[in-house]
């Protein structure tokens, strides 16, 4: 800790500091308890919980702001964000404390008071993507695997309408994941100009892995109590007695609300590509719209082209492409050009 005491002395003709580091504090003082604007993030201790007072010393007030080396108890990850912070009474909070510069190993935080203090790291909560990605990989590869292998499945129609319903369930827990995705990049994207909030966290993973699974489950057990002998054809739904709008008709819900998130991220967005400081070459904006354009295919928008292709082949053809790379697009997006 680096501290002005000759400065503080001056105004109180003698000056001393404590400073105290805590054991296994972080267990009780638990980085959760780090409320910031971004939802989907995974916070990490990154340093042993520290305090420091200026004992026998009525006027506390500071000269200088006070400078603290922490070191790293755990790997850093790239593309996380660390955050210098202090104990408010029932969180942490990063009001007056500021980083000054960082490495694999250590980071010098500043503050303009002295308190109990810590660094935390948020990185990205993946379990829509996880999610996402494990729904359209187990439909799309039990849905080539029935149709490859439908001369010999069909005729054994339990199995046939067992395999339809895990593909209705698969394709809806897809969709699901899908706009639960939406709903978390618009609220990330809502809130990029916000230097810091006291809005608590939205729903954590196991709410999320919740809600990604048991709706999609809950309307295939409606659906088959309602119709028990709407599977079947082809290994598929029905098209008999409308019982394929168990499919679609939450599908073209979703599909609308995703379209209308995705036309809030963009209008969200356009300020913030209006203001980019000239450092940013035209190289880093077309990447940047290009990811923008690609999102629209991860959150399952080309979908909507699969109500016109019967009259034109060109739909189908684009439908197709579109939909059949989502994986292709998340991986581009999330993976080769990651910078949040």
């Amino acid at each position: 800790m680096e501290i002005d005491l000759i400065q503080i002395s001056n105004n109180n003709k003698s000056a001393a500091v404590a400073f105290m580091s805590y054991s296994n504090m972080e267990n009780m003082l638990k980085p959760s308890f780090f409320n910031t604007t971004d939802n989907d993030t995974v916070k990490t201790m990154m340093s042993t919980v520290v305090s420091a007072t200026l004992p026998k010393t009525s006027d506390t007030q500071l000269t200088k702001p006070v400078n603290f080396t922490m070191k790293h108890i755990v790997e850093t990850d790239p593309n996380g964000t660390l955050s210098c912070v202090y104990w408010n009474n029932t969180e942490w909070v990063v009001d007056g404390c500021y980083l000054v510069q960082t490495n694999s190993t250590h980071t010098v935080c500043s503050c303009v008071h002295l308190s109990t203090f810590a660094l935390i790291m948020q990185t990205m909560n993946n379990t829509p993507r996880i999610n996402l990605c494990i729904s359209l990989l187990l439909a799309h590869l039990i849905f080539l695997l029935t149709q490859s292998y439908l001369n010999y499945i069909q005729p054994l129609e339990m199995l046939c309408a067992v395999l339809a319903g895990v593909l209705h369930f698969l394709f809806l827990s897809a969709f699901v994941w899908m706009l639960i995705e939406a709903v978390l990049l618009f609220i990330s994207v809502k809130n990029l100009t916000k230097i810091r909030s006291k809005q608590k966290e939205v729903l954590g993973w196991k709410c999320l892995i919740i809600i990604g699974y048991v709706i999609p489950l809950v309307v295939v057990g409606v659906s088959v109590g309602l119709f028990p002998g709407g599977y079947g054809s082809k290994c598929w739904i029905k098209m008999d007695r409308d019982f394929i709008w168990s499919f679609v008709g939450p599908v073209c819900v979703i599909l609308a609300v995703n379209v209308i998130i995705f036309i809030g991220i963009i209008l969200t967005l356009r300020s913030a590509l209006a203001g980019l400081n000239s450092d940013h070459s035209h190289i880093k904006q077309t990447i940047l719209v290009f990811k923008i354009l690609v999102q629209s295919a991860i959150l399952g928008c080309p979908w909507i082209l699969g109500f016109f292709t019967d009259r034109s082949p060109v739909l189908e053809m684009v439908f197709l492409f579109l939909n059949s790379q989502q994986g292709t697009f998340i991986f581009l997006v999330y993976c080769v050009l990651n910078q949040e």
